[in-house]
């Protein structure tokens, strides 16, 4: 294992190294949010199945890599956050093979909630080991690079699902992670350092009621649409795992002596403030790109491949801009970058409603686009930082799972709410009726993003300067600035 003076201002070897790891890593399991929707008719002429078989072709794996996102995050405190991350990436890359491999939907359903596990482990785990091996002062930019790379693969997810489907075949969406899983296996055990955080024990109730809650809420949304909304198994999901959650926060805050998520987080106003506009800003992204991608194919007429490809002056620019907007992070603070991202993003929204409206050309539509993608950019690099600043060290492993949490729900709940606006205003029954529903749509999304950027401006302002992050005792972190890392030794776990 490489070892450096984490201390250094500047990135070492090993942070440039685990930065490489964990980026590729988190693209991994982000692109598998979506690379399989335009994929599903090929799917389903290849395998059979009716369309609640290609429903949960998606949803599994959603499913259990949101329920997963905070135990993944509490096992590695527990265990070791570099050995877990590494498991998880086993779990993944087999869970890859074995949906390429797939005689049958069942079988292809279950290999996707397998590789929801994997990256329910890996993806809190990449924040909290870039966080331990990266300088403080280097740690915009380097969240900044994570962020861009992470939300290039949610948004690029059906390009490359279309793209493979169209010239290789629909097992390629799957079999692309193996061979990079295996390369990435050998490469991470030699770079990542290992730490853990600072509780010996897991806490089981807690961890059991948060799992529950999170899988009621999130089938809940995501069969609420399919299922119809006052279907009996959508009802009790949604109300079983609101209660839950419910109990969660209950147990949380009177009776876990070493909780797994500790309330006392949420009185921090940086913390409460990000995880709110991220769950919002995903809400309304998710369910936006969801519906625009398929106007593209639905209205213009666009194949997946080529609808994909007239995405990218939105889905690209987190991988150009992300990075710049991490080193003013370092320099200005998050605060403004990320309430000028989300204005942006919902102003872009807006101008998308409009243009479908009136049934604008292509050319009429990039700069738009280029201003969602722009908007998203600016958000995407600096919330990494915030949320992990906001805490002490040591709580950095769950204050991952818990913003990772928020945001898969948010997604869920997005493409939920957005899609019964639409299917409530419109239809695809014609170009019209796909049109009354996507404008109505594509507004709610962008006032939930208006509403993410009223939260981010909670955040309070940047105060002193950035190396003063250092010197802060660990229990008063600086609400805008990264702490210095904390290790736990393997030996001591």
């Amino acid at each position: 294992m490489i070892n450096h003076n984490l201390g250094e201002a500047e990135m070492n070897r090993q942070a440039v190294w685990t930065l490489v790891v964990v980026s590729v890593a988190s693209f991994m399991a982000g692109l598998d949010n979506l690379v399989v929707t335009t994929a599903l008719p090929a799917i389903r002429a290849d395998l059979g199945g009716a369309l609640a078989d290609l429903e949960w072709t998606v949803s599994a794996y959603t499913l259990t890599f949101a329920v997963l996102l905070m135990f993944g995050a509490a096992l590695g405190d527990r265990f070791g956050r570099r050995r877990l991350f590494l498991g998880g990436l086993v779990v993944f890359t087999l869970g890859s093979a074995s949906a390429a491999l797939a005689p049958s939907m069942g079988t292809l359903i279950a290999a996707r909630a397998v590789q929801g596990v994997g990256a329910a482990v890996m993806m809190p785990l990449t924040l909290t080991l870039l966080t331990v091996a990266v300088p403080a002062a280097r740690r915009g930019m380097a969240f900044g690079i994570w962020s861009g790379v992470s939300g290039l693969a949610v948004a690029t997810g059906p390009l490359i699902g279309g793209t493979l489907t169209e010239h290789f075949s629909w097992q390629w969406i799957f079999w692309v992670n193996v061979p990079v899983g295996l390369l990435l296996l050998p490469l991470a055990r030699a770079v990542l350092g290992e730490s853990r955080g600072e509780n010996p024990r897991l806490d089981l109730p807690g961890t059991a009621l948060v799992s529950a809650g999170l899988f009621g809420l999130v089938l809940g949304l995501v069969r609420g649409n399919p299922d119809g909304w006052t279907d009996p198994l959508v009802l009790t999901a949604l109300t079983g795992g609101v209660l839950l959650l419910a109990a969660f926060v209950g147990y949380e805050a009177r009776y876990a002596k070493r909780p797994m998520l500790p309330m006392r987080l949420f009185r921090n106003r940086t913390f409460s403030a990000v995880n709110a506009a991220s769950l919002l800003m995903f809400l309304g992204m998710f369910g936006s790109i969801f519906l625009i991608s398929q106007y593209f194919q639905g209205v213009n007429g666009y194949t997946a491949e080529q609808a994909g490809l007239r995405m990218l002056p939105w889905t690209a620019m987190p991988l150009l801009i992300a990075p710049l907007a991490g080193v003013f992070t370092d320099r200005i603070g998050g605060r403004p970058i990320v309430v000028t991202g989300l204005v942006l993003q919902a102003l872009g929204l807006v101008g998308m409603a409009l243009l479908a409206e009136n049934s604008a050309g292509y050319g009429a539509q990039v700069p738009v686009l280029m201003l969602c993608g722009a908007g998203m950019a600016l958000y995407f690099a600096p919330t990494a930082n915030l949320v992990m600043a906001s805490v002490r060290p040591a709580e950095q492993g769950i204050a991952s799972g818990a913003n990772n949490a928020m945001r898969e729900v948010g997604g869920a709940l997005g493409v939920a709410v957005l899609s019964a606006v639409f299917s409530a205003q419109g239809g695809y029954g014609s170009v019209d009726s796909f049109t009354d529903g996507l404008v109505p749509a594509v507004l709610v999304g962008a006032l939930a993003i208006g509403a993410g950027a009223v939260a981010a401006a909670l955040v309070p302002r940047r105060r002193g300067v950035r190396t003063a992050a250092a010197a802060r005792p660990e229990s008063a972190p600086a609400p805008d600035a990264a702490p210095a890392p904390a290790t736990v030794p393997a030996d001591r776990a």
